[in-house]
């Protein structure tokens, strides 16, 4: 018997050759003419969904200008979603604008997917074809909970694409994505199914698929595609620390874009389950306290929603361990109850005080989430006295603030630049908790106050980047 020093060199030279002869040929999947028969197949069904977005609240506006260069980027800095167009930015304070993103027609009468978040909130949607004829589009319908939403245009017959499983591909399988990047127009990006079941923390119901094949802004509604033309995914969201590719990309799979499309079709909208609860990983040191061993199981409630179905039943503290005959966990629970259906009653096993009870909890329906939840604060309102505009705030402007354990404030949204609020530190996007001791809720509580003077200042309680402190307006510097 030889080892690998003592073969002949011929015979060294034939296994070189056949390896190098192996190294050359195509991988499985893959064609020596590329994807360009495939492109010309697909790429008809491919649309630009152009949304005209409605003009943003005062207090959203103020946010953006006092978080814009921190907050924004670190969120982005996890996971980007795809909203916009050429220039990833929002419409200028005050003005509406638009935003580019992609859809793909699954049906020749003129059904269209694409994202939720790309149309929530539009004030009008145009779809622009790939003959390059722009029409209106008709939102049938959206669902949040997988941020899949169901256009219709009216345009005669159209090439449409087929949903199919993405069970059908093989971690490493080739797969083409096809979009509107940063609004330069129709572009195709070509690489491999990277991971299946991937869960991102802003969107825990979806298990995406993740690809390599460069994902940008602007692509967010398009089609993943396998090499026969199937599409077997919805591109939808990307990791990534500038914005841009860097091979991480999410994709919502086909077959669940399927069952959300016929729901849509149907009833314009997807019932979902809702327990109203929140809860918290199992650790080891909570499995000893609470269920007196050391392996974690469940999931620990931590609050209950007062007007939720769970209330009366279930109660923070609870150790919930299945819905049904379903075992849940932090991870899995929310995809477990948004699969059941809003009426239906179920036994919850929950661990409570060191006993396991059985609990019948009817399930509710899971409801959306508001448009933008920032733009509810509504438009400012001038204090001349104090050279200064404010908003009312919102839990959602209050939480992008970092002051999310504030009850109430006003935010302030303009300053003249020599006014009162301005000389004595004030700046935009700080909110506003009291005027002395007492608590601001509306703008209303300090539109009619006094002007100050260094006689009689004002004493204001602030937040500012999550720490609290005071300034006292005098009308002048000298604070």
């Amino acid at each position: 018997m030889h080892n690998h020093s003592t073969l002949p060199h011929q015979l060294t030279r034939s296994v070189a050759a056949a390896a190098l002869l192996l190294l050359q040929q195509p991988l499985a999947g893959a064609t020596s003419a590329g994807y360009a028969a495939l492109v010309r197949q697909v790429a008809p069904s491919v649309v630009t969904v152009l949304v005209q977005e409605q003009s943003e609240g005062a207090g959203q506006r103020a946010v953006e200008r006092a978080t814009g260069d921190t907050a924004d980027s670190d969120a982005r800095a996890f996971v980007r979603r795809m909203l916009t167009g050429p220039d990833g930015g929002n419409p200028l304070p005050g003005s509406t604008g638009s935003v580019l993103a992609s859809g793909f027609i699954i049906d020749a009468a003129g059904l269209i997917v694409t994202n939720r978040h790309v149309i929530v909130g539009a004030g009008a949607v145009r779809v622009k074809l790939a003959d390059g004829r722009e029409v209106p589009g008709q939102i049938i319908g959206a669902d949040a909970t997988t941020d899949i939403a169901l256009l219709k245009v009216s345009a005669g017959r159209l090439p449409a694409l087929r949903l199919e499983s993405s069970d059908k591909l093989s971690i490493g399988d080739p797969v083409i994505a096809i979009g509107n990047p940063f609004g330069l127009g129709q572009s195709v990006t070509a690489g491999i199914l990277s991971a299946r079941a991937r869960v991102l923390e802003q969107d825990p119901y979806i298990d995406f698929l993740q690809t390599d094949a460069a994902i940008n802004l602007g692509n967010s509604g398009g089609p993943l595609l396998s090499t026969d033309g199937a599409v077997v995914g919805v591109t939808t969201a990307i990791v990534s620390p500038s914005g841009g590719s860097v091979g991480l990309g999410f994709a919502i799979p086909a077959e669940t874009v399927a069952a959300v499309v016929t729901e849509l079709k149907a009833h314009g909208r997807v019932s979902r389950g809702y327990l109203g609860i929140e809860v918290q990983a199992m650790t080891p040191a909570l499995a000893r306290a609470l269920l007196g061993r050391d392996s974690p199981a469940g999931a620990l409630i931590t609050n209950v929603d007062p007007k939720g179905p769970a209330t009366g039943e279930l109660a923070a503290g609870d150790v919930l361990l299945s819905v049904g005959a379903t075992p849940v966990s932090f991870a899995s629970l929310g995809r477990v109850v948004v699969r059941m259906a809003p009426g239906t009653t179920v036994d919850a096993s929950v661990m409570r005080d060191g006993t396991q009870l059985s609990i019948a909890v009817t399930v509710g329906q899971l409801p959306d989430p508001p448009d933008n939840p920032l733009q509810s604060g509504g438009p400012d309102t001038w204090v001349a006295n104090l050279d200064l505009g404010l908003a009312n705030t919102t839990s959602e402007i209050r939480k992008a603030l970092k002051a999310e354990a504030e009850i109430g404030g006003l935010i302030v949204t303009q300053l003249r630049h020599d006014g009162a609020g301005a000389l004595a530190g004030l700046k935009i996007g700080d909110l506003i908790t009291h005027a002395g001791t007492k608590r601001l809720d509306d703008v209303a509580d300090l539109a009619g106050v006094s002007k100050p003077s260094a006689q009689l200042p004002l004493l204001l309680r602030i937040v500012r980047g999550g720490s609290p402190g005071f300034i006292a307006i005098t009308g002048g510097e000298d604070r």
